[in-house]
């Protein structure tokens, strides 16, 4: 009986710490929907309307883009895709004449690039995968593509949902659940006058969850103040040192190959090269306290990108700090507070200004983005002692920055000293004294 108890805790356990890792507190609705709709019946399958909707607010998909993928639950084909391709063809050998366009089980499909030729496009296609952060572009935070499927039955009785859905975006961290039957989409015609809806309908939720993308970070932070001196740096090894994604091979800045053809060149596995660094970290954002006035106080954000081979396009950052709720400016990004339970305002999102800071440039002198915020003081609980001006978290691009360890935060020195530590001076003087009279 202990046993079976034993077992069964591990089990609860183990699904809970399942479901936590994918569980994002400070966006606890955020998730990519996969939308499956059939909308017309051929003699052999059907046609169907497919649409990835990201319902994250921080968490886009950057280039080379999503590849999404699964298993037909029969012996199913693609005879043709618009908006999208399959990357492998598959053994087509048993069709005579027409031949699909991937007879693959388990396709894999990718977006295409912008400038196909038009009768090769559909409506939010064509982006080279690159899906936006729903609170920071809610019209570009979609993808859709249109596939006919073969041999897959002609009824809502005969067709078989697709398994073991995969999302790729680009790098791993997306579990997807199974497709699951809902009700029937609808649409409107271009003047509103015609509703039509889906033959059938099903959908298909992918959830991120950092700790399955990586087991190091991805970002560091560092700080400074205006009334320390000390910096204080990213972590060691803050995302590691050699041991993972490539970062077996990084330059220095100020070396000759960092500015030779080719560094820049982004590789298919998308291995970094890194600047050498003491964090090795492709992103470290600073935070700097940078004045202090009557009723307010300043700080400065710079993001710097370490990785030569890797443009940010569409970045975003996210920071949770008590003084949220009281930005009065923010300068050179754009800013949006986060407000997932509805009460609490201390988190707020920056992304960059469209033409002119949105794209995060490579390691190298133009690969920084900085802006300043200015916070209103709140009376009750503003300080700047015991590192309270500094983020309790920094996000980057959806993935949580190492922070510096709470007891190297730059302090805040004392003006006078205080009684207390006047006293405990004399006592500690006296005691030396009688100490030396003695001896």
């Amino acid at each position: 009986m202990d046993l079976r108890n034993s077992m069964l805790l591990a089990l609860l356990l183990a699904v809970t710490c399942s479901v936590a890792v994918a569980y994002d507190p400070l966006d606890p609705n955020g998730n990519i929907t996969l939308q499956w709709d059939v909308i017309s019946w051929t003699p052999d399958g059907y046609v169907a309307m497919v649409t990835m909707n990201n319902y994250q607010q921080y968490r886009g998909i950057m280039a080379p883009g999503w590849t999404l993928g699964w298993s037909w639950a029969k012996k199913e084909v693609i005879w043709s895709i618009v908006g999208a391709q399959a990357t492998e063809q598959g053994d087509c050998s048993k069709f005579k004449g027409g031949i699909p366009h991937s007879c693959k089980r388990t396709p894999s499909i990718v977006d295409l690039l912008p400038g196909v030729p038009y009768n090769q496009q559909i409506a939010n296609c064509c982006k080279a995968g690159v899906v936006s952060a729903y609170g920071q572009d809610p019209a570009g935070a979609l993808s859709a593509f249109q596939v006919s499927v073969g041999l897959a039955g002609t009824t809502n009785k005969t067709v078989k949902l697709p398994r073991n859905f995969t999302l790729m975006g680009p790098g791993p961290g997306y579990t997807c659940g199974p497709a699951r039957v809902a009700p029937s989409t609808v649409y409107w015609s271009a003047d509103h006058r015609r509703r039509t809806q889906a033959l059938m309908t099903w959908t298909v939720t992918c959830t991120y969850s950092q700790q399955l993308a990586s087991r190091y970070p991805s970002c560091c932070v560092s700080f400074s103040s205006f009334y320390n001196s000390t910096i204080v740096p990213c972590a060691k090894c803050a995302c590691g040192c050699g041991h993972h994604r490539g970062h077996a091979e990084c330059i220095m800045g100020d070396s000759k190959r960092a500015l030779s053809a080719g560094v820049n060149t982004p590789r298919k596995d998308g291995a970094p090269l890194l600047q050498c660094t003491s964090h090795m970290c492709p992103i470290r954002v600073h935070w700097h306290v940078k004045l202090n006035y009557k009723d307010y106080w300043r700080a400065k954000i710079a993001i710097t990108n370490f990785n030569y081979r890797m443009n940010y396009t569409q970045w975003t950052l996210v920071a949770q700090h008590p003084n949220m709720d009281n930005i009065t400016e923010v300068f050179s990004f754009q800013y949006k507070p986060l407000v997932p339970y509805g009460s609490i305002n201390d988190t707020g999102m920056f992304y960059g200004l469209k033409m002119y800071n949105d794209l995060l440039m490579e390691a190298g002198p133009f690969g920084n983005v900085q802006s300043e915020l200015l916070m209103r003081k709140d009376d009750r609980t503003f300080t700047f002692s015991q590192g309270w001006a500094f983020p309790r978290k920094i996000y980057f691009n959806g993935d949580e920055c190492k922070m510096p360890s709470p007891d190297s935060y730059p302090y805040l020195p004392n003006s006078a000293p205080s009684r207390s530590r006047i006293a405990s001076s004399l006592a500690s003087g006296l005691f030396l004294l009688m100490l030396l009279l003695v001896v």
